[in-house]
């Protein structure tokens, strides 16, 4: 070939490769430009699309439209879509991170979700389990919200969170959980199992779970004796707990303190807070403790809250006498770095309704032996306070405190062994006290939980000291629990004692000495008498209070000579009226027989002739007899005096005019009407309108 025709092959080979390259570049810029403008189109009428943002709830949808693969947040809440609703197609949207589904028609778990799921909301739906396999393909799941479905325990497939090793939240509420579930993953930081039917919290409840911050439990059906004792230790990091709307008398214990901000002990059935329940929670910011039965608070409770900014005890019968003079001083020393609600006082009568932080005046008749110091008052382990029931100028007077109604009020913890008890292990009976004076103590407990306490005494004093010991506990270590009582009181009431539990009980009378400016505190000066002691034990929880239905037996006993009363003449009464009623209805039935027969043997003698009808114009005192084509008026012979000569008779004759017979046989019924349209009544009667006088 000449070398110009190689040139010249070269030269449009070339051009070829020139125009092939720039085709491919075209159609590549066309396959775009048609892709765009396709995602353009794809956004469904039904819905409105907001660049990535796509709004398809509160359409009525039954099923899910395609949707632009573009998309990352899709709503489609408050629909109708169903598990059948949902396309696979889902799938290969793989730019999604929230999808809101809640309040459809689900009855499972949707499945053909996309993988690149961050967050999925799927509350108020009709779900009843979690298959792992279904979890399985969204491994980037970091929050599942299932609140309001109706998930169970064992609906639960075991280890279902195991694919998802980034899940942080997991909402559970108002579900039909009856335990925890298992197999939590440990990336879990909060957890929300309020309102279901949990009633039990094992050891393992919580296992692995060391990075959960906030842990939701309102609302269940916990008990103190239903929860083991470690089960919220192993909460390391834990921060804020909501134990709202249980069953509880008394926090649970060992309750993390490290990390603690928020703790909610609401609306239970707290009866007691136990001094060292809230040991070192030094970063607690917020304590609730509305809704509960808690009528004082222990001293040194708060020791350890320096961080606490909130305090909430609405809604507890408060009973602000000395035994709260602690925490009036705690408050006063905190100022304005904290903020009270509802420390209220309802008891006694004369500072109802009355703050406690207001009762400066009242709280400072209460003698302190001991000094609180500023910040740290409930800390203080001093003798502590003591109500004050001497006298001026030696003169016995009454106590300026207010006296308590329960066992649980103005007590104090003893640090002084001197007041020695005597032997725990003996059975201690009533007895007699010396100076002077005799003593007779008797207890009797009244529930599982209160003993009452009563004495008598030969000669009046100005106090006594009550002492109670439960057995097993060394008095040398300083547990003797005691209070001061009035002179003039001869009962009471000790409660929120341990129940199943021996309690040794003493009580001392106290003298009064005067001299110079002033009188010494009856607390101070204990007579030299020697403690008259009794011994008592508490009932088990679950059987019933005997001591309760002891005290109810006089009452009862009294009300027998009145119910006896009116149960006797109830029952005359109502004898009365039976026979009353029997003699009536015998009376009656007699009438009715003798009228009955008086009637039967009145048709014997008035009936002598077959023919014999009623006229039915004077009752039963005529009858017609019928001879031959006439009539004849025939009186009845009667019992009743002779009547008038003249009567007035109305006849209404009985047969047809033409002489036809009145009663006729079977084979003359079809012609009743003799060709006329006269007619009779069944039995022979002729109707009214061809009747006549």
């Amino acid at each position: 070939m000449a070398p110009e025709g190689v040139a010249e092959l070269r030269d449009w080979l070339f051009l070829l490769m020139l125009c092939l390259t720039l085709l491919a570049e075209v159609l590549e810029v066309a396959a775009a430009t048609g892709y765009d403008e396709e995602e353009d189109l794809v956004c469904p009428s039904v819905c409105r699309c907001d660049e990535d943002f796509i709004y398809c709830n509160d359409r009525g949808l039954s099923s899910i439209p395609p949707l632009p693969l573009s998309a990352t947040v899709l709503y489609l809440q408050n629909n109708h879509i169903d598990n059948a609703g949902l396309p696979t197609s889902l799938e290969r949207h793989l730019t999604v991170l929230v999808v809101y589904l809640y309040d459809n028609e689900l009855d499972d778990f949707p499945m053909h979700l996309p993988p690149s799921l961050r967050e999925l909301h799927l509350q108020d739906n009709n779900i009843r389990t979690l298959p792992r396999a279904t979890l399985a393909r969204m491994p980037l799941l970091e929050k599942l919200h299932l609140d309001d479905n109706s998930v169970s325990t064992v609906s639960i497939e075991d280890k279902a969170f195991v694919d998802n090793p980034r899940l942080r939240l997991l909402f559970l509420s108002r579900n039909h959980l009856s335990s925890i579930p298992s197999g939590l993953p440990a990336s879990l930081e909060e957890l929300r199992l309020d309102d279901n039917r949990i009633s039990t919290i094992p050891t393992h409840a919580f296992r692995g779970l060391s990075s959960l911050r906030r842990l939701v439990l309102d609302g269940n059906l916990l008990a103190n004796q239903r929860i083991a004792d470690d089960t919220f230790s192993r909460l390391s990091n834990l921060t804020e707990l909501s134990l709202v709307r249980n069953s509880l008398l008394t926090p649970p214990v060992n309750l993390p303190s490290a990390h603690l901000q928020r703790l909610s002990l609401q609306d239970n059935a707290l009866i007691h807070m136990p001094r060292g329940s809230l040991d070192g929670m030094r970063r607690l910011q917020r304590l609730d403790l509305s809704g509960n039965n808690l009528t004082t608070l222990p001293r040194g409770l708060f020791k350890d809250l320096d961080s606490l900014g909130q305090l909430l005890v609405r809604g507890n019968p408060w009973h602000c006498g000395c035994n709260l003079r602690w925490l009036h001083d705690w408050l006063h020393a905190r100022g304005n770095s904290i903020t009270v609600r509802g420390l209220t006082c309802q008891a006694p009568e004369k500072v109802r309704d009355m703050a406690l932080k207001d009762l400066t005046s009242q709280m400072e008749e209460c003698e302190v032996t001991g000094v609180v110091p500023a910040g740290a008052g409930a800390g203080a382990t001093g003798s502590g306070t003591r109500d004050r029931v001497g006298g001026v100028g030696g003169v016995a007077a009454s106590s300026t405190t207010l006296s308590p109604p329960q066992g649980s009020l103005f007590t104090l913890r003893s640090k002084r062994p001197g007041l020695g008890l005597p032997d725990s292990g003996l059975d201690y009976t009533l007895g007699s006290s010396g100076v002077g004076k005799s003593l007779a103590l008797n207890v009797k407990p009244l529930a599982h939980d209160s003993i009452r306490v009563t004495w008598s005494v030969a000669q009046p004093t100005s106090s006594f000291r009550l002492s109670w010991l439960r057995l097993g506990t060394s008095a040398a270590m300083g547990s003797i629990t005691e209070t001061l009582v009035r002179g003039d009181r001869r009962e009471y009431l000790l409660t929120s004692l341990h129940p199943r539990s021996s309690y040794i009980i003493c009580m001392v009378p106290l003298a009064t000495s005067s001299g110079g400016k002033g009188a010494m505190t009856a607390g101070d000066t204990d007579s030299d008498e020697a403690p008259v002691c009794a011994k008592a034990e508490t009932s088990d929880p679950s059987q019933p209070d005997v001591g309760q239905e002891d005290n109810q037996d006089p009452e009862h006993m009294a009300t027998l000579p009145l119910a006896g009363i009116i149960g006797g003449a109830t029952v005359i009464v109502s004898l009365a009226l039976i026979f009353a009623i029997f003699c009536w209805y015998g009376h009656r039935a007699g009438r009715l027989s003798s009228r009955d027969q008086y009637s039967r043997g009145s048709s014997r003698k008035s009936k002598h002739y077959d023919d014999y009808i009623e006229s039915g114009t004077k009752k039963d005192t005529t009858i017609l007899e019928i001879r031959g084509p006439g009539f004849q008026m025939t009186p009845m012979v009667t019992h009743q005096p002779p009547k008038p000569l003249r009567e007035d008779y109305i006849i209404h004759t009985i047969f047809p005019s033409n002489g036809t017979g009145l009663y006729k046989g079977a084979h003359q019924v079809s012609n009743a009407g003799y060709g006329t349209n006269r007619g009779y009544r069944e039995r022979g009667i002729p109707d009214i309108d061809y009747c006549y006088t």
